[in-house]
């Protein structure tokens, strides 16, 4: 058993697998490209894929991009997939994370808003979450209210979001 690993170890690797691992280093360059340039920043890529990078953020023509994405594949033979990989993985939670606050900001503000449940919403928020400013959520919802009635801009109600969301994001 132990010399057929070894045997195997030996073998040069397939022309399958040599293109295989570079549509997965392809891959993995596309999903650079998609990062923002902030997000782009904190990748641990040297200068030459970077610049490669952003050269394809630019591009317009498919066949252009094609070609970039094998230059990049290219690239990414010598750099360190490991980290990048690790470095995208951590943005994707972060991101996902983000979104999670988003949608629980947003079941709050609706459950806050709604003219059935709003009190007891409210004292249910204040149950959970204590240490919010009490006083300022009040007038957040006492305001958006106002506008739904009114039928004016949601300005309030963005502002109640922002406001639930940062304090949920800090908990």
């Amino acid at each position: 058993m132990h010399d057929i690993e070894h045997f195997d170890a030996e073998q040069p690797k397939s022309k399958t697998r040599i293109k295989q691992e570079m549509h997965q280093l392809q891959q993995l360059g596309k999903q650079l490209s998609e990062l923002s340039a902030t997000k782009l920043i904190g990748m641990p890529l040297d200068t030459k894929l970077r610049d490669a990078i952003e050269t394809l953020q630019r591009i317009n023509s498919r066949e252009a991009k094609r070609r970039q994405l094998q230059f990049i594949g290219k690239l990414m033979r010598s750099a360190d997939c490991e980290a990048i990989q690790s470095a995208l993985n951590k943005h994707k939670e972060k991101d996902q994370q983000r979104l999670r606050f988003d949608h629980l900001a947003e079941d709050w503000r609706q459950r806050l808003l709604d003219s059935e449940q709003g009190k007891q919403s409210q004292k249910d928020f204040f149950d959970h979450y204590p240490n919010i400013d009490h006083q300022q959520l009040r007038t957040l919802v006492r305001e958006s209210l106002k506008e739904r009635t009114n039928n004016k801009a949601p300005s309030n109600q963005r502002k109640l979001f922002r406001y639930l969301r940062d304090f949920l994001l800090k908990q």
